[in-house]
């Protein structure tokens, strides 16, 4: 009677493995939480509802989520759109165009904010003639979005592609075949297939945009009460010294932060079952 052979594991086991785990992530990641948390809450519970609570945080907290949706809603639908283009069509310039589109992860975010505002400002290349329509943007909520978009557009494209690629055509045609109409077939055949990895996305460029800093601090104008978001009040309040403001301030963005995550992963879970 033949012994199966084990082959030997490069790794370590379980115990070894999950330790050094764990070491890691407590130090990289719990222990600046946790000091976050406990410095957040060293005052009174009043302390620190008193110092989310006013007006000009409650605007930055406002202008940060309400952007933020917008730019993650216009990015889930330019990337459905981009990843289409990338994945059902061939056309001169196309592995150009799908390898720019992962410009924002590499490109320095500072150097993306000067580069939007470069080309928004009123005398910019493309602020210009959006000026003399009336519709300004760098310095203004608009050129925020704009910025929120660029870093997301990424999240949302590379998120959808795989999905799209493994998309069968001839269920489409099958469909067609069948008489549903382009419209029947997005609703039916395509849409329960993409809904999954389209909400991972949108969710993924929200998560981004909330936490956004580099790119938005040049082009907002950082003005208070008009165009201050969230992450810029919490870079002012360290300026002024305001180590209690601006933790309590980054304590709310991280709670949103770890909140967007659940969210993700039940999105993924329903991405893996298949929808249901």
């Amino acid at each position: 009677m033949k012994t199966a052979r084990v082959t030997p594991s490069l790794l370590p086991g379980f115990g070894p493995a999950l330790g050094v785990t764990l070491l890691g992530l407590s130090l990289v990641v719990l222990a600046p939480l946790a000091v976050l948390l406990a410095t957040s809450l060293r005052g009174s519970p009043g302390a620190f509802l008193a110092a989310v609570t006013t007006p000009r945080v409650v605007a930055a907290l406002r202008l940060s989520f309400l952007l933020s949706l917008g730019a993650a809603a216009v990015s889930a639908l330019l990337g459905l759109l981009l990843g289409w283009v990338l994945v059902r069509y061939r056309f001169p310039g196309r592995r150009f165009l799908d390898a720019l589109i992962d410009l924002p992860f590499a490109l320095p975010t500072a150097v993306a904010g000067i580069t939007l505002t470069t080309l928004y400002a009123p005398n910019g290349w493309l602020g210009a003639p959006l000026a003399r329509l009336g519709i300004p943007v760098a310095f203004t909520p608009l050129g925020i979005g704009v910025a929120l978009v660029f870093l997301g557009l990424p999240f949302t494209v590379r998120t959808l592609q795989p999905v799209l690629a493994s998309l069968d055509a001839e269920v489409e045609d099958a469909a067609a075949s069948l008489g549903a109409s382009r419209l029947e077939t997005v609703r039916r055949v395509l849409l329960p297939e993409l809904l999954p990895s389209f909400l991972t996305g949108a969710t993924l460029a929200f998560a981004r945009g909330l936490g956004e800093y580099g790119s938005v601090v040049f082009i907002s104008g950082n003005m208070p009460m008009k165009t201050e978001i969230a992450p810029l009040l919490v870079m002012t309040k360290l300026e002024q010294y305001d180590m209690a403001g601006a933790t309590a301030l980054a304590t709310v963005l991280l709670v949103a932060s770890f909140l967007l995550l659940l969210l993700l992963n039940r999105l993924e879970a329903w991405a893996a079952g298949g929808g249901r």
